[in-house]
């Protein structure tokens, strides 16, 4: 598969899972939490698919597309070990989380979203649901949509 392919075959799926995702804490209280702005095109969608609720963003520097940039009270600028500690003591309850940090080292990704999982569920809502490209530990993993293959994103529940 080519790597445009296999681009366009991720971004399908995290659209679908995020939108399988919104429909599936409907009922939920709770925040959003969208753990690497990068561009800023997933924390776009969330804010279509999600418009009544608060997003927090979390990433290392700010350098989304302008039309894209967080309201500041919203966005966690730092290393992510102490932004969901900061977010923890501001006593937040994430209903939805999408998790999307990461450097393209398969190994190094997979070591940072087990180091950082105990302090993603400190931050997360019990029944409160983590969509993630990476593979999380202390969740329980769950089946997403039917559209997307098992090995292409992962959906947990906290």
């Amino acid at each position: 598969m080519s790597r445009l392919d296999s681009m366009l075959r991720r971004f399908t799926a995290q659209r679908d899972g995020l939108n399988w995702a919104a429909q599936a804490v409907a009922e939920l209280d709770g925040d959003v939490l969208d753990m690497g702005l990068g561009n800023g095109r997933t924390y776009d969608h969330l804010r279509e698919i999600l418009p009544g609720r608060r997003i927090w963003v979390m990433d290392r520097i700010l350098q989304c597309h302008p039309s894209c940039v967080p309201p500041e009270e919203d966005f966690l600028q730092g290393e992510a070990e102490p932004m969901l500690i900061k977010l923890a003591e501001f006593g937040q309850s994430i209903a939805l989380a999408h998790y999307d940090f990461g450097m393209g080292i398969k190994e190094d990704d997979v070591t940072e979203s087990a180091r950082l999982s105990p302090l993603i569920a400190a931050v997360m809502k019990p029944g409160g649901l983590l969509v993630s490209g990476q593979p999380l530990v202390g969740f329980e993993q769950i089946k997403g949509p039917e559209t997307i293959a098992p090995d292409r994103y992962l959906f947990y529940r906290a």
